[in-house]
């Protein structure tokens, strides 16, 4: 097999996933991994993380790995690691690079076999290789970084800044082939037993007891719902649906009758909105509010349970977590929080820790659960589906408890108008969460040239400790004037928030439907903001985006005329005054704003 080191990076799992498409098993171990456990290996990944190696408790491996014989692949904080370990030089850098960055190759390598001499990558970083290792010789560069890549030809050691793992890496996929066939492992292993696989590890987990799953209509839960019935039988699985208020327009009838058609007959339906409002009443703090609702949703179960004189000890919470809700939780050994999924707050931690919960595609990205739910005869409509998070419009409501000036500071950049907003929301860089301010551009013509607006936003984040997510303003030409109004989660933002949602899914569906464009929206958050205008109206943001499996994104470039359409509609909406639309890529954003 390949062994993947995890230093804590949000593409650890990732790295697997991607090498395992060219039939190579692979294997994820911590960084402090015994040698004697790695020597029968083929090759070793040396993954990112979200530590500098100037920190004090910073992680690090034996140095004996490199004396194995075998091929390295060293990415981003393992590439800075395999420089300082063997006697290179890592500098502070002088600013960060987060998101897309032109790579130009300098020499021959077969890691960069057939890889075009000038590609796009993605990066995320600050501190960086200033000096390789004797033995190594720069095979890489962008603009601000010139040792994007190195290598020991004769070791067969390789160092990567950026990450190929991840979809925005153009040549990516094309890269890691090419480590796989140096390490002649290509086509040695068959993921195809995965369903049959799993079968088995449910049943024998679960045992003789059953299974109460909770049901949002997703394709995570879809997908659970369909391989725990498979393995276990209908009648060993409570599927529970919750209306907890926070759902899109007729969200709850539309669930319904797309379950029903896929054949689930045990899925049952619990309304329970006004308990989860009243639980959210008067909180405005992000993470508080996931805690919230994941807390809630244990709560209504617990309920459920006791209404329907179910014994405990007999029954298994289910959960149709993936990989991505566990690694942005912190939920493995060196991963940093990014923010707390509904399924891993400390009441179902403590049910896990427990074995008291079974998550059959715990270890599954999205494009990956996809392909599991078309194997086991779910629709296209149904496996196709736009992710929504677990708390629903809970996180797309932005809250605050502060009223006042809602704008921080005015600059120009490009000659376009920039304001840096009072407001905050989450995101990730260097593997790390951040917490910081969204910046809003102005263009009075307003040509949408993306190029050019994609530049600025890189520009915007990757220079300023400030910012960490860029929006363009769609509704107004120049600067305007707003205010950070107290605002919490209540019917009537609720509301709004519903109209301003389902005219973007129905204008994005019915451009789609005509267009067809070849790479359609993955994502489309709409988000409300807790700043209003001088007239008192209430801000949304417009998040498409492209993805494959949730760790990085890219915003959707959608026509001006459909951004327009949008924008338009949406201010015809009683309360909303100013529509943006979110330039940020992930990193440094993330796809949700909390």
């Amino acid at each position: 097999m390949i062994a993947i080191l995890d230093f804590g990076g949000q593409y650890a799992h990732l790295i697997a996933t991607r090498l395992r498409s060219f039939g190579v098993y692979t294997n994820n171990f911590d960084c402090d991994v015994s040698v004697d456990q790695l020597k029968n290996v083929q090759g070793i990944v040396l993954s990112g993380g979200p530590q500098s190696v100037f920190a004090e408790d910073a992680l690090t491996m034996d140095s004996r790995i490199f004396e194995l014989g075998v091929p390295v692949l060293a990415i981003c904080f393992g590439h800075q690691l395999t420089s300082q370990m063997l006697g290179g030089v890592v500098s502070k850098g002088q600013k960060g690079e987060y998101g897309p960055a032109q790579l130009e190759l300098l020499t021959d390598s077969d890691l960069f076999k057939s890889v075009a001499k000038t590609s796009r990558v993605w990066m995320s970083h600050f501190d960086e290789v200033t000096k390789v290792p004797t033995g190594f010789e720069v095979s890489a560069s962008t603009s601000d970084c010139k040792i994007a890549a190195m290598e020991d030809k004769s070791r067969k050691i390789y160092g990567i800044q950026f990450h190929p793992e991840v979809i925005h890496s153009k040549e990516g996929t094309k890269i890691l082939g090419n480590f796989v066939d140096i390490c002649k492992q290509r086509n040695t292993w068959d993921l195809g037993s995965f369903i049959d696989d799993q079968c088995k590890l449910i049943q024998e987990k679960v045992a003789d007891k059953k299974v109460f799953l909770l049901v949002s209509g997703g394709v995570d839960s879809s997908v659970a719902f369909a391989l725990l019935e498979k393995a276990l039988g209908e009648e060993r699985v409570f599927g529970v649906f919750m209306d907890n208020g926070l759902l899109r327009y007729k969200e709850r009838e539309k669930v319904q009758s797309s379950m029903k058609k896929a054949g689930f007959d045990n899925l049952h339906t619990e309304v329970c909105q006004d308990y989860f409002l009243d639980n959210l009443s008067n909180q405005f703090e992000p993470e508080a509010k996931r805690k919230i609702i994941g807390n809630s949703f244990l709560e209504v179960q617990k309920q459920i349970v006791a209404r329907l004189d179910l014994n405990p000890e007999k029954w298994l919470l289910g959960q149709g977590t993936i990989y991505p809700d566990t690694i942005e939780s912190g939920g493995t050994k060196n991963s940093h929080l990014i923010k707390t999924h509904h399924n891993r707050v400390p009441e179902i931690q403590k049910l896990i820790d427990a074995g008291k919960v079974i998550e059959p595609l715990a270890d599954l990205y999205k494009d990956e659960v996809r392909e599991v739910g078309r194997k086991l005869g779910l629709s296209n409509d149904m496996v196709d589906r736009h992710p929504f998070p677990g708390p629903g419009l809970g996180v797309r409501i932005l809250c605050s408890d502060f009223t006042g000036n809602g704008v921080l500071s005015e600059t120009k950049v490009h000659d376009l108008d920039v304001q840096i907003l009072s407001i905050k929301s989450v995101g990730v860089q260097g593997d790390e969460r951040t917490y910081k301010h969204p910046a809003v551009i102005y263009e009075q013509e307003q040509k949408l040239d993306w190029d050019n607006l994609d530049q600025i936003s890189v520009k915007l984040v990757n220079e300023s400790d400030q910012v960490n997510r860029v929006v363009y303003c769609l509704s107004h030409k120049s600067k305007q004037s707003f205010k950070a109004k107290e605002s919490y989660v209540t019917k009537d933002r609720i509301i709004k928030l519903q109209k301003a949602d389902l005219i973007a899914q129905e204008i994005l569906h019915d451009y789609e439907q005509v267009e067809n464009p070849e790479t359609k929206v993955w994502q489309f958050p709409v988000v409300l903001l807790p700043l209003v205008t001088s007239a008192g109206d209430e801000c949304i943001v417009l998040r498409p985006i492209w993805s494959q499996e949730a760790m990085t994104a890219e915003f959707a470039r959608l026509p001006q005329v459909v951004l327009k359409k949008m924008s338009d509609e949406i201010l015809k909406i009683d309360g909303i005054g100013a529509v943006f639309f979110d330039l940020t890529h992930k990193p440094p954003g993330t796809i949700e704003w909390e």
